[in-house]
């Protein structure tokens, strides 16, 4: 198999304000008597070997580094320590209205997005755009409007359609599929059941076991920033809900 994530030895650690620094004043006056920051780290020591296909989901309480985890895969954040090498082209959707423009419209938003994920040339934009909205499900009207007017449903539907009517080599989603009515939630979970089928990997971060299982072959949990299980996704959702036992 084709490895198309690697991470050795990962680490990343946070910068926290200490008590009493609050402004600009507070760090002139205070900063001589007490260090200004103090780290915090949020992942410890990270193996992960990711191959082409894989379907992976990451469980793990509040606080544990899911989210960190996939930002540091995705390039947002740099590892303090260790390596990370990726060799695919990822397609992010790491929260709700990430990257969306609330003064553009919807249309405008939608090709922002196509242009990022490689999506969108003057030969496919008409049939990117159309595949888009009809995904989305929005009417004309609603796309003509400024983002900003939008509900949060309809926020989710615009950021999920413009990733999922492409052909993501790797899909990145973060606990954003609770968001939506149950339709449009059963229409992008086929959605990523046709995307996984085509040979493309996913990661997959969720606080709910019973959608890791249905939908990825692995699963990896994590708690206080270590993994402390790499193995099939019904195993992972054990070890996930004994947790909280």
């Amino acid at each position: 198999m084709e490895s198309v994530i690697k991470l050795q030895n990962v680490s990343v650690s946070y910068l926290q304000n200490r008590k009493g620094i609050h402004s600009i004043k507070d760090f002139v006056l205070k900063a001589s008597f007490i260090a200004p920051f103090q780290k915090h780290r949020v992942l410890h020591h990270i193996d992960l070997d990711i191959q082409k296909g894989d379907s992976v989901g990451i469980l793990g309480p509040n606080g544990s580094g899911k989210s960190t985890l996939l930002r540091c895969i995705a390039g947002i954040i740099r590892p303090e320590e260790g390596t990370l090498q990726t060799h695919v082209r990822i397609s992010p959707l790491l929260a709700l209205g990430a990257g969306i423009e609330m003064e553009l419209s919807g249309y405008e938003n939608m090709r922002i997005a196509l242009a990022l994920t490689g999506n969108y040339s003057k030969a496919t934009r008409t049939e990117m755009i159309e595949k888009v909205s009809d995904f989305a499900e929005l009417t004309n009207e609603q796309l003509r409007m400024p983002t900003k007017m939008y509900s949060t449903g309809m926020l989710a539907r615009l950021s999920f359609s413009s990733v999922m009517t492409g052909h993501p080599e790797l899909l990145m989603i973060d606990e954003v599929l609770a968001v939506g009515d149950k339709g449009f939630q059963k229409k992008c979970m086929q959605r990523i059941h046709q995307i996984i089928e085509n040979g493309a990997t996913l990661l997959f971060v969720s606080h709910s076991p019973n959608e890791v299982m249905e939908i990825c072959k692995r699963g990896i949990c994590l708690k206080d920033g270590i993994k402390i299980f790499d193995g099939s996704s019904t195993k992972a959702a054990g070890v996930y809900n004994k947790l909280f036992d």
